[in-house]
């Protein structure tokens, strides 16, 4: 009776061939999360080789559970497959039928979990090389970059499979007739494919890097990300400024962060009728008052005499320090520079309580 009963013909197929089947589905369901955590281990493995430590339960979720999902729709679509289609079912529909319908339906599903897997693959090498102490802050920008740049281009792999695989379209005719309007589409894309180039140069050029303080098209601002499109700046005022990339190639860039040192300039205009002796004097206690560490290099020097004044230029250089550390620095060099005038009794030319500073910083 058993026999009879497991040979029993239901919907084109043997109970017994459903038993298998099921047998199968579920036990690939009971095992998927051993056999991902097996691959994910022998992966650790394989990174550990090449010096790359990660976290393995900060990292492990982004491809641990799609590879797990991936492997069990493959197992269990595979012994589906193997079951006979129920003629009862299979329905014409148009050009097509439904067991046609199905098959593509799985083998979509199937696609679409691969390609997701691969997308999180990505997203788990950029993190891995993120967390490896890089030197350089460009190389941690450059893989955000790449990432998305792959990220992308398996889009459009993926959307191509389903096209070729799913839908039966011939790929070839299609990526011609895709070339016959590619014309007229990189013509209006014209902007985007010249922004997407000019992001490739910035990444190998390297005229700035993500952090980098920047002066460019009267805008100020640190780098905060440097996309396909454009360059993103958080400005002085703490507000975002997206500029494209082509403009941050064609333009005049000033990398403040790659400054050498810090320039600070006083003009002293005093009266024609100092005398040279005290004016030697002024110049030398002018020289000592930028003796100190924090001064690199400094010059004092009568650069203008004119038949109102007599114009005394005093420059200096710190190393690229904060900017109100430098800010500071300038201030007691301007308050020992006018207690200086006060002890020689030099006025400024003008009016006596008019004290004419001019001072320019870079």
């Amino acid at each position: 009776m058993n026999d009879l009963n497991w040979n029993r013909l239901v919907l084109d197929n043997y109970l017994s061939q459903y038993f298998i089947v099921a047998s199968i589905v579920l036990f690939t369901f009971t095992i998927k999360k051993f056999v991902g955590k097996l691959v994910a281990k022998l992966f650790y493995k394989f990174l550990n080789r090449f010096g790359k430590k990660v976290d393995h339960k900060s990292f492990s979720p982004i491809v641990i559970r799609r590879l797990e999902i991936f492997l069990f729709l493959l197992f269990a679509f595979s012994a589906i497959d193997s079951l006979n289609f129920p003629k009862v079912l299979n329905a014409q529909i148009f050009k097509t039928d439904t067991k046609t319908i199905a098959n593509s339906i799985e083998l979509g599903i199937l696609i679409i979990v691969f390609f997701s897997l691969f997308l999180r693959f990505i997203d788990y090498m950029a993190a891995v090389l993120e967390n490896t102490k890089l030197d350089l802050a460009e190389d941690n920008q450059l893989i955000v970059f790449f990432k998305d740049f792959l990220k992308i281009i398996v889009g459009i792999i993926g959307f191509l499979t389903i096209l070729q695989f799913v839908f039966h379209q011939n790929i070839s005719q299609f990526l011609a007739g895709l070339s016959i309007a590619g014309a007229a589409i990189a013509l209006s894309a014209r902007e985007s494919l010249e922004n997407l180039i000019a992001s490739f140069i910035i990444f190998f050029d390297k005229p700035f890097a993500t952090g980098d303080l920047l002066k460019v098209n009267n805008i100020t601002g640190f780098v905060e990300k440097i996309g396909l499109r454009s360059t993103r700046i958080r400005t002085l005022e703490k507000t975002t400024v997206s500029v494209p990339n082509k403009q941050m190639v064609d333009s005049i860039v000033d990398n403040l962060s790659l400054r050498t040192h810090r320039r600070a300039e006083i003009k002293l205009e005093i009266e024609s009728e100092t005398s040279s002796i005290v004016l030697e004097t002024l110049l030398q206690k002018c020289t000592d008052l930028l003796k100190g560490d924090e001064i690199t290099d400094s010059s004092v020097f009568l650069s203008d005499i004119t038949s109102t004044s007599l114009v005394i230029t005093i420059e200096f250089y710190t190393t690229p320090i904060a900017i109100k550390e430098f800010f500071l620095i300038k201030q007691n060099i301007n308050l020992k520079v006018l207690q200086t005038l006060e002890n020689l009794s030099i006025k400024i030319a003008g009016s006596p309580k008019e004290i004419k500073l001019s001072l320019n910083q870079q």
